[in-house]
């Protein structure tokens, strides 16, 4: 996969020796910079999938958000944080989770602070801190829907919609999904 030495070390430091089945189909194409639609079920690896492929493209030197992750719950959000810094721990790479339940002024006080590279979230606190000019889209190349069916079944469609409107143009989409209803794929039509 030629993956970048630090990264590698922080596959192998994490335990993983072999790719699941998602894992192999979908990185190399994610890495690649193309827009990715992946159906796996929970526990497949999906969140290592996209991790690898945001840290392999991560410009560690720019200090500014280049990629978000939305999931339907913060519990989901966090979880995916945690595998993202564990997996980028040698490449200090910097992930915030943007998370309903917590303190905005804090929020907003971190996001000013210093940009994270990586932005994982629930889609309404990340709508806010985009709306509110906390979390610039300037440099975002990378939008990852995870639990695409979840985020449209608890009704996030809209807001999502208007995260998406934020975005550049040009954005690579990375859609992840338990299965794949018609809600979900008329957003892949929107996005993609």
């Amino acid at each position: 996969m030629n993956l970048k030495e630090s990264l590698l070390r922080g596959i192998y430091a994490y335990g993983f020796e072999k790719p699941s089945a998602i894992q192999q189909r979908a990185i190399i194409p994610c890495i690649k910079g193309y827009d990715v639609i992946a159906q796996a079920q929970s526990g497949t690896g999906k969140a290592a999938t996209f991790a690898i492929s945001i840290l392999q493209q991560l410009e560690i030197d720019l200090k500014e958000t280049q990629a978000i992750v939305l999931a339907p719950t913060r519990e989901l959000a966090q979880q995916i944080q945690k595998v993202i810094l564990a997996l980028g721990d040698y490449m200090r790479a910097t992930c915030h989770a943007c998370i309903g339940g917590t303190n905005v002024r804090n929020e907003m006080q971190k996001l000013q602070a210093e940009a994270p590279h990586i932005v994982v979230g629930t889609p309404g606190r990340v709508f806010d801190m985009l709306n509110r000019r906390y979390l610039s889209p300037k440099w975002i190349k990378m939008f990852v829907l995870d639990e695409a069916d979840e985020m449209l079944s608890r009704g996030f469609k809209d807001q999502i919609y208007e995260i998406f409107q934020k975005l550049s143009t040009n954005i690579q989409v990375v859609l992840l999904s338990a299965t794949m209803p018609m809600d979900v794929l008329e957003v892949t039509k929107k996005f993609m």
